[in-house]
């Protein structure tokens, strides 16, 4: 499979393990917490699944990749929030486009996420030099 296929089967897999570790999380403690409980069980996984399966190979000491895949999924959360609102707030209400704006907007964020992060790991945390 190619890189970009594992790396989508992996943060796919992240995704969806911090959107299902929540609702149990959320039986035990307020809703704030068990999101961010969930997000680290997640970025955990995704550490983990992107060393081994996505970029193995690199050579690079275990507490950069680790600092870096932080540093870059700070930065991609980022790029999800203001692509996310740029398309909800501007881009679509321009166009006259008014339906599921939200829920779009979002999914295009995500999508531009993905690919800052996809780039940043490759090039940061999992460089093989």
């Amino acid at each position: 499979m190619p890189q970009t296929g594992r790396f989508l089967v992996a943060g796919g897999a992240a995704a969806l393990l911090n959107w299902l570790v929540r609702f149990p999380l959320s039986l035990v403690m307020p809703f704030p917490a068990a999101v961010t409980i969930a997000n680290i069980i997640g970025m955990v996984f995704g550490f983990v699944a992107y060393r081994h399966f996505v970029f193995p190979g690199s050579k690079r000491l275990l507490a950069h990749q680790l600092r870096d895949f932080i540093v870059v999924n700070l930065f991609s959360m980022a790029v999800v929030v203001a692509v996310s609102v740029a398309f909800a707030d501007y881009l679509l209400p321009s166009i006259s486009f008014h339906w599921q704006v939200e829920a779009i907007s979002h999914a295009i964020g995500i999508g531009a996420g993905a690919v800052s992060n996809f780039f940043g790991h490759r090039q940061f945390s999992f460089a093989r030099n």
